[in-house]
């Protein structure tokens, strides 16, 4: 498959003009295929995979918070990326994911084809669905190259996404606790 998607970027940059034989472009498509298949490898992974087992029973049932998880991702409509951060949190219901295993998750998901709105989401449905939490927030932060690179060229703008569910969404005290400890 690789080499497929580098055949696809030697015709765009022939496309746009470039001597493809050039000295600093000879192995450029080989080098774009394998970075874009690194940077979308989350079609590769599953839940499964990726929490590979990682859930223990704790009688813990307070806020667990994972603040700060980097996150680097493709807008779906123009192949540009999207860097930021991620803040999980969750309430244990007799059960707590391996800490990694949160970010993996965030990771499995940035790694696709994306747009921020989807992305707070699959994380949020993720945690829930392997914890069995009492309730799930995500605050997803970027800044997008699409909207810096390209278009409205603004570079100071962020986005900010959240999704809660369960008591986040239900109970304003929890909503109040997590929004208070990543500092919203």
């Amino acid at each position: 498959m690789t080499d497929q998607i580098a055949d696809h970027y030697l015709k765009i940059l022939s496309a746009i003009g470039e001597d493809t034989t050039r000295d600093g472009l000879k192995d450029t498509p080989q080098r774009a295929a394998k970075a874009f298949k690194y940077l979308t490898k989350g079609y590769d992974q599953s839940l499964d995979e990726v929490v590979n087992g990682a859930i223990f029973e704790s009688d813990n049932d307070e806020m667990v918070i994972v603040r700060d998880i980097e996150l680097y991702s493709m807008c779906e409509h123009h192949l540009l990326p999207f860097i930021g951060k991620a803040h999980v949190a969750y309430i244990p219901t007799g059960k707590v994911i391996g800490l990694s295993k949160i970010a993996r998750i965030v990771d499995m998901f940035a790694r696709r084809l994306q747009i921020q709105e989807q992305l707070t989401k699959q994380i949020a449905d993720s945690i829930m669905s392997v914890t069995g939490a009492r309730g799930v927030g995500v605050i997803v932060e970027a800044k997008h190259m699409c909207m810096m690179m390209r278009g409205v060229e603004k570079q100071n703008s962020s986005m900010t996404t959240s999704m809660m569910t369960g008591l986040f969404r239900t109970d304003p005290r929890t909503r109040s606790e997590f929004l208070k400890l990543t500092n919203r």
